[in-house]
């Protein structure tokens, strides 16, 4: 049997939830497209996203460690299909629709600089007199501006619902910039899995990824309810930590907060008396989210990594070179504009200098802004 665009849209119209939101009722694009004959709306922004040029940077973009750091860590772009996995699974026993919390969850950190928060701290200073840096707006303007591989239109030309979840995507680093996407209206349900996603997300790969380097010990995890819940599970004695305990643990944490999520969301959505994706919209909180128990669990997790994680030695002298590299070039480019290529010059006009550079450093990725500033910074190094 052959499942067309329609065929599909009959298939969520009756495997939804009625608070899902169906893509035949998307409010549409912002440059009229015809719809793809065997692709959904949603799936075909997911492959879109997929197809940029932004994405595939993310592979070399930095989460917590520098890439070049080691194979294992996690980049943006591990982070990001993590986020997307872990999307799809909500969504699917919640009743949402996956296919948008997919292509939230894909798009959701295009517009994260080099080095991680340290980067966007640099360039958000950098840029306070000019408009600000945001990597949410960045991911924002990378979408419907920056991208250009359409002859017809700037950017992917994605629907309404994606780029509200990109606008409404929300976390403890990000804020939302709603103004003209009903800024009255929460983030549909899609877009609170993405968001809860994200926070689960880096919470648990942290953790692994800190415990992996050796920056963390099981020592240090004393007393942390989380991982006395963990050794519990997996009856580790508390002496040598092998990789093969230390992934069975991530899994466990991984499964127990999802179904933490699963539950009391489906508890939310019970009491709510939602029967639309409006409905979920206009209530006064979100619906979806953990527990009070493990809300205050993830909170002492998190604040143990930021303390011992996040704020380490290493971590710290990397953050610092990497303010000094985003400065460094910041200043270089825009007191000698000449020194950019020749197409990135060309928007100069159009957008101003202080704009064009931010949008080409934070397009950069780790490696590429090391090898700029050797380039431009060490008198040995060819230009």
């Amino acid at each position: 049997m052959f499942f067309n665009r329609h065929k599909l849209e009959e298939v969520e119209g009756s495997s939804l939830a009625p608070y899902g939101m169906r893509s035949k009722n998307s409010k549409g694009r912002s440059f009229y497209e015809n719809e793809h004959e065997y692709r959904t709306a949603f799936q075909r922004d997911r492959d879109r996203i997929l197809h940029t040029t932004a994405f595939r940077r993310l592979e070399y973009k930095t989460q917590v460690f520098i890439n070049y750091e080691g194979d294992y860590f996690r980049t943006r772009l591990t982070h990001t299909l993590e986020v997307a996995q872990i999307g799809r699974t909500l969504a699917r026993t919640l009743g949402a629709n996956a296919d948008l919390v997919e292509a939230i969850c894909l798009v959701h950190d295009l517009g994260h600089p080099p080095f991680g928060h340290s980067g966007e701290s640099s360039l958000s200073r950098l840029m306070k007199d000019h408009g600000d840096f945001d990597h949410n707006k960045q991911s924002f303007r990378i979408v419907t501006e920056l991208e250009q591989r359409y002859a017809e239109f700037p950017g992917l030309n994605l629907t309404w619902e994606v780029r509200e979840g990109i606008v409404k995507h929300e976390s403890e680093y990000d804020i939302t910039f709603a103004s003209d996407f009903n800024p009255e209206l929460r983030g549909n349900l899609e877009t609170q899995i993405t968001n809860v996603a994200d926070e689960l997300a880096y919470t648990t790969h942290d953790l692994d990824d800190g415990l992996r380097s050796g920056m963390l010990t099981p020592r240090m995890l004393d007393g942390i309810a989380l991982w006395v819940i963990m050794t519990g599970i997996v009856n580790w004695q508390g002496l040598e930590l092998e990789d093969i305990t230390r992934h069975r643990m991530i899994r466990k944490l991984v499964d127990m907060e999802v179904s933490d999520l699963v539950l009391t969301t489906e508890t939310h959505l019970r009491e709510s008396g939602a029967e639309s994706t409006k409905d979920i919209q206009r209530l006064e909180y979100n619906v979806m989210g953990f527990s009070e128990e493990m809300k205050n669990r993830n909170r002492e997790l998190k604040d143990f990594l930021y303390t011992k994680l996040y704020r380490q030695h290493r971590v710290v002298r990397m953050q610092t070179k990497a303010e000094h590299i985003i400065n460094d070039l910041f200043k270089a480019y825009c007191d000698e504009p000449a020194i950019l290529p020749e197409h990135v010059q060309e928007y100069i006009t159009m957008w101003g200098l202080e704009r064009v550079v931010c949008d080409y450093i934070a397009g950069m990725t780790d490696r590429y802004a090391v090898e700029e500033h050797q380039k431009l910074f060490n008198p040995l190094e060819k230009p």
